[in-house]
């Protein structure tokens, strides 16, 4: 019989722990909000992030992918029934149902994005924890996903223009300029909810009841020419007004409003600069809170 004798280890005194530790983790107090040296240097991780929001959303369903394109064609169809054909509403002389597929689809991207990162932090809990990284990878990565959601409808928009035969115009060189400028509106009033939800929980509960109201006035199922001249200023104060007129334009070959694209470039990224350094000033208690 073979006796197997414990191992004997050599003894090492205990290292006494620092008074102080040797790293401090802080907020920044400049406005240079945006680490995007540390961003840069984590996009591994932010591709990870998104591949694990895309892998994670649809694992264990019957249609997949096609989640993506059921949701903006059966409010489509709703939009169609009674508004385009009980209502009447006007489309500026475009089929109804491509007129609202077209506002549709930025409104499902910003509607779906802002939703994802604002939980974002709350859902990665386990992450913030343990580790440290740039907590501005967790709610970009969260709005990441949703792009790809967004270009994949986009082929089903692609598809309706030419069974509509709508003609393609210099103007669609304007398409990815829009699509910035929606994602860092996105991404700003995420970043904002994402922060404020760690510590105020409300903020996911009322936040899925002002986006429905959002849709109500903005115009995504009715044209922005409904609305009459003299509030059409406050109307336009409303950055995804500006945002869906802009993209139908570039679509249809429409004239731009200057004015109105104006006016959403500039609350996007006032709200992009504010978000994000509000969200460098919380980014220091999220460990402790979520």
């Amino acid at each position: 019989m073979v006796k197997i004798l414990p191992l004997e280890m050599p003894h090492r005194p205990a290292q006494p722990l620092p008074d102080k530790p040797l790293a401090v983790i802080e907020s920044s107090k400049s406005w240079a909000a945006v680490d995007f040296r540390g961003v840069w240097a984590s996009r591994e991780l932010l591709f990870f992030l998104t591949w694990r929001d895309l892998k994670v959303r649809y694992r264990q369903t019957a249609l997949g992918v096609s989640w993506v394109v059921i949701q903006p064609l059966l409010t489509t169809l709703i939009f169609t029934v009674f508004l385009g054909n009980l209502v009447r509403v006007p489309s500026d002389g475009v089929p109804y149902v491509l007129f609202a597929y077209a506002g549709l689809l930025p409104w499902t991207f910003f509607s779906n994005a802002v939703s994802n990162s604002s939980s974002s932090l709350v859902g990665s809990s386990h992450l913030i924890t343990k580790v440290y990284f740039p907590r501005l990878i967790i709610p970009a990565a969260a709005i990441t996903g949703r792009l790809v959601d967004f270009a994949v409808a986009f082929v089903i928009l692609a598809g309706m223009m030419i069974y509509f035969g709508t003609p393609v115009t210099i103007s669609l060189l304007m398409l990815p300029v829009l699509v910035a400028l929606l994602t860092l509106l996105a991404l700003g009033l995420g970043m904002w909810t994402s922060a404020l939800n760690v510590k105020y929980r409300d903020v996911g509960i009322a936040l899925p009841v002002l986006l429905q109201l959002w849709l109500f006035v903005s115009p995504v199922a009715y044209p922005a020419s409904l609305v009459p001249e003299r509030w059409r200023w406050v109307y336009l104060l409303n950055p995804l007004a500006g945002i869906i007129e802009g993209f139908r334009a570039a679509l249809f070959g429409r004239a731009f409003d200057p004015f109105a694209l104006a006016t959403s470039a500039c609350v996007a990224v006032a709200l992009f600069v504010y978000s994000s350094f509000a969200f460098r000033r919380m980014e220091r208690t999220f460990a402790d809170v979520v």
